[in-house]
Formats: structure tokens, C-alpha cells, sequence
């Protein structure tokens, strides 16, 4: 067997796997309670600090979406994709799970936004659009599943000339954070363990995109999460959340953060 032909049979089982782990994911938040599927897939409860970052993204889609295409990359359950439709654009969404695309056509459909969505089962690493089809591309925590040497073409090539891709992603460096991914095998397929972005990865993008801005969020705040069924979890939130809003402005610490959100723009037609 030759080397490319080994690439692409390792890259399968790949796909395979985060399918398969996607979609039993979404058969256990639809047969369990709430309760026992956060007990299951307990990272879930990191989610609870992140209103700057949703702030952050949804005045992103206020601006942008308005008559535009947009495109949820690896859409999951559909939220952003209802969110961008929400925002005034016809969006598209892509999962390479099938459950999960199923539900997010339900779910679509139930907040009466079916004429403005549309989901596919499809491999964001092949994608079946035509070149320069998306104003805009959305890809909420999904980087790290793939390869970015196929992703980031990939994007750039069905992307129009004037468009922008808004990517929000953990970050690879703080040594803390990654110990708890390695010590928490089952709430993640072992690509992604493995596979959490470095900024390095980002600037790879460069060689796709010639505009990348970065923002970081999330260092003192992370503390916070285990007030979060308290009266003292609003508090010590805004509290860090000034506090992070000075350090990570630091270049140094900026790369402790939990997470980042960037845009890439202006294509480049040469790739």
C-alpha cells in the first residue's frame, strides 16, 4: 500500500469516528434527562462562562448577515444556523453526523425558519458547493476536528472574493487546560484531544487568507465555573471578565486563554 493510499484510509476512519461520536452524542441528550446527559459529557458545564464570546458573535451576525449567504460549517444541532437565518441571511448548514442534521432540520422547522435554512449531511473537507458560493461562513468549535491542511483550502475556495469566515476555537497552550482533555478521554474522540489549535495553526491560514484578527477570551474566568448554580456566579463573572479583558491583552498570557474567536478575509484566488 503506498503512502497516499494509507493517508487516505486513516483519514476515513477518521471522519467515521466523529461521525459515529457525534451522532451517539445526539441519540444520549434525546434519550436521557438533562441531568444525566450533563453528567455524561460533563466539559458541557464550561459553556456556562461564555456571554462574552456569544456577545461577541452575535453582534458579528447583526452587522453581516443581513441579505447575505451564509454557511454554518460542521452545524451540529443547527443553533448558529438558526441564529445566522435569525440575523437576515440564508444559511446553510453542513455536519458530517447524521443525527445531528436531522434534528437541526426539525428544529429549524419547529422556529419556522425552514425557508431559510437548509442542512446537509456532507464532509466539510470535500465540500459539494460551487466555488464563491458564501458571503459569509460561520465555524463555531470545529477546527480542531479536521485537517486544517484540507479545511482551510477548502474554505477559502467557497468563499466569495468580499466575504469573511468568523472561527471561534479553544486554544491549545494553556498546559492546565489540556490535562483535563487528556484526563477526560470519553467527552472527546482522541483527533480532537490532539488536534486543539495553537495560534501557530491559525497563522497557517495565511497562507489562504490574507487578513487574520484574533481575539482571545477566558483565563480568570474559567475559575468561576464551579459557582455557577450560586448567587455568586454573576458577580465574580463580570468581576474576571474585566480582569481578562486586561490580561489577554498581554501577548505572552494571551495564549494561556481557553478560547479565541478570528476572521479570516480576503481569499487569496492563487490556491
Amino acid at each position: 500500500m503506498n503512502p497516499q493510499s494509507a493517508s487516505n484510509i486513516e483519514s476515513e476512519d477518521r471522519k467515521q469516528l466523529e461521525a459515529e461520536f457525534h451522532s451517539n452524542r445526539e441519540t444520549d441528550r434525546l434519550s436521557m434527562s438533562p441531568e444525566e446527559f450533563e453528567r455524561k459529557y460533563s466539559n458541557k458545564t464550561f459553556y456556562s462562562i461564555c456571554r462574552k464570546t456569544t456577545d461577541h458573535l452575535e453582534e458579528w451576525m447583526r452587522i453581516n448577515c443581513p441579505g447575505k449567504t451564509a454557511l454554518d460549517y460542521c452545524c451540529g444541532l443547527g443553533a448558529s444556523t438558526r441564529r445566522l437565518a435569525k440575523f437576515g441571511a440564508m444559511a446553510y448548514g453542513i455536519d458530517i453526523a447524521e443525527e445531528e442534521v436531522k434534528t437541526a432540520t426539525l428544529d429549524a422547522e419547529k422556529a419556522g425558519l425552514a425557508d431559510q435554512t437548509n442542512f446537509q449531511v456532507m464532509d466539510a473537507e470535500n465540500m459539494d458547493f460551487e466555488d464563491n458560493t458564501f458571503d459569509l461562513i460561520f465555524c463555531s468549535g470545529v477546527l480542531h476536528h479536521l485537517d486544517l491542511d484540507a479545511a482551510y483550502p477548502e474554505l477559502a475556495r467557497v468563499l466569495k472574493p468580499g466575504g469573511k469566515i468568523l472561527c471561534l476555537e479553544a486554544l491549545a497552550h494553556n498546559p492546565i487546560i489540556q490535562l483535563y482533555r487528556r484526563l477526560t478521554p470519553k467527552l472527546r474522540t482522541a483527533w480532537e484531544t490532539d488536534h486543539i489549535l495553537s495560534t501557530e495553526q491559525v497563522q497557517q491560514g495565511y497562507q489562504f487568507f490574507d487578513s487574520i484578527k484574533v481575539n482571545y477570551f477566558y483565563l480568570f474566568s474559567i475559575g468561576v465555573i464551579p459557582f455557577r448554580n450560586t448567587f455568586l456566579f454573576k458577580p465574580l463573572l463580570s468581576f474576571t471578565e474585566v480582569l481578562d479583558s486586561m490580561v489577554l491583552k498581554i501577548p505572552l498570557v494571551r495564549k494561556m486563554a481557553w478560547q479565541m474567536i478570528f476572521e479570516l478575509s480576503e481569499p487569496k484566488q492563487d490556491n
